[in-house]
C-alpha cells in the first residue's frame, strides 16, 4: 500500500509537506499542492481512514443501531437520518448485534443513534460518561451527552383505544409487542390506563413480538374464542397485517366481525382491504430530527429532548357495532 512517505520521496519533500498538501493546509503553495496531488494520483494513493481518524479525532461516520432490519418500518427512518447526515458531510453505518457495540468505545464512529433494545442503558450511560455523543429513540436517559427523540406512544395508544370505544366496542383485544421494547411498554400502559376509565369495556392482552407471525397467531386465538364482533388493537402494523392474512383464510371479515387498528402507518397499510385504521407519524421526520440533534451534540451545542407527535388515521377496518 502506498503511504505518504512514498509520495514525499518521489516529490522530494518532507512527509509533513505532503500531509499539509493532502489536507488542504495553507502552509504549502498551490503549485506544491498540485504537484503532490498529481503524484498521489499517479501512485494510486488511498488515505488510511483509521490513521486519519486518530489524528483528527473524528471519523465523520455516525452509527445507527437497530434491534433488527426486517419489516417495512425502518426505510423512512433511515432515509431521514441519511439525508441530514449526508448534507452535513457525515456518512452512515447501520448496525445490529452486540458485537457492533464496540464501534462506540473504539471511536470507529463519532456518535450513535440508538433504536436497539439489546443496548443496555447502563452501557450507554458509561459511554456518555466518557464523552460519547448519543441520541436515543427507544428509552429515557438523563445525561448531558445523551438526547432523547421519542415517539408520543402514549398519545397514540390513547387515540387508538378511545377510537375503538367510541365506535361502540365493548370487547377489545390488545396484541402486545416484545417484552424488551420501550415503545410496546408505553403503548400497552397507555391502552390499559385509557380502557380502565371504561368499566363496561372488557380488554384481553395477547402476547406478540411486532412481527406478522404474531398477528397471525393472535387472529387464531381470537377466532377460536369468537362469539360476537370484537375489536383488536395491534401495537404495530406488522402484526395487524398478519392478522389480516389469517382472517382472509376464514369465513370472518375485517370491519364486520373483527375490527382492527394498528400503529405506525407503514406504507403497506395503504393497500389493505379494507383500509387499516392506524396511528400515523413521520418516520422520516423522526430520523431527520435524531440526526440533527446528534450533530448539535457533536458540535457542542445545547439541545432539548424532542417528541414526535402522532395522529389517528381512521379506516374501514373499524366499524360501529
Amino acid at each position: 500500500m502506498v503511504s505518504i512517505k512514498d509520495i514525499a520521496k518521489k516529490a522530494g519533500v518532507s512527509v509533513s509537506t505532503v500531509s499539509y498538501a493532502l489536507n488542504g493546509n495553507p502552509k504549502v503553495t498551490e503549485e506544491t499542492r498540485a504537484r503532490i496531488l498529481a503524484i498521489a494520483k499517479e501512485l494510486n494513493y488511498v488515505p488510511n481512514a483509521a490513521a486519519r481518524s486518530l489524528k483528527k479525532k473524528e471519523s465523520r461516520i455516525i452509527g445507527v443501531f437497530l434491534t433488527e432490519f426486517s419489516g417495512a418500518f425502518y426505510g423512512g427512518l433511515l432515509q431521514g437520518i441519511k439525508e441530514v447526515l449526508n448534507d452535513k458531510e457525515y456518512d452512515l453505518v447501520v448496525c445490529s448485534g452486540k458485537e457492533s457495540h464496540r464501534m462506540l468505545p473504539e471511536r470507529i464512529i463519532d456518535g450513535a443513534i440508538i433504536l436497539d433494545e439489546q443496548f443496555n442503558s447502563e452501557e450507554l450511560l458509561q459511554y456518555a460518561d466518557r464523552g460519547h455523543k448519543i441520541v436515543v429513540l427507544d428509552r429515557e436517559l438523563s445525561h448531558p451527552n445523551v438526547n432523547q427523540v421519542l415517539l408520543d406512544n402514549k398519545a397514540g395508544a390513547m387515540l387508538a383505544t378511545e377510537y375503538l370505544v367510541e365506535q361502540g366496542h365493548r370487547r377489545i383485544y390488545i396484541v402486545n409487542g416484545p417484552k424488551g421494547s420501550y415503545d410496546a411498554r408505553q403503548r400497552l400502559q397507555a391502552s390499559k390506563q385509557t380502557l380502565d376509565r371504561y368499566p363496561n369495556v372488557e380488554y384481553i392482552e395477547i402476547d406478540g413480538d411486532f412481527n406478522k407471525s404474531a398477528g397471525e397467531q393472535a387472529a387464531k386465538l381470537i377466532i377460536e374464542a369468537y362469539t360476537e364482533p370484537v375489536a383488536v388493537f395491534c401495537l404495530n402494523d406488522e402484526m395487524a397485517i398478519g392478522l389480516y392474512n389469517y382472517v382472509a383464510s376464514t369465513e370472518y371479515r375485517i370491519g364486520e366481525h373483527i375490527h382492527i387498528i394498528g400503529f405506525d402507518n407503514i406504507e403497506l397499510t395503504e393497500y389493505t382491504q379494507p383500509r387499516l385504521a392506524t396511528i400515523n407519524y413521520s418516520k422520516k421526520k423522526w430520523g431527520a430530527l435524531a440526526a440533527e440533534q446528534l450533530i448539535k451534540l457533536l458540535q457542542g451545542e445545547s439541545v432539548e429532548n424532542e417528541r414526535i407527535y402522532v395522529t389517528l388515521v381512521t379506516g374501514n377496518s373499524v366499524g360501529r357495532v
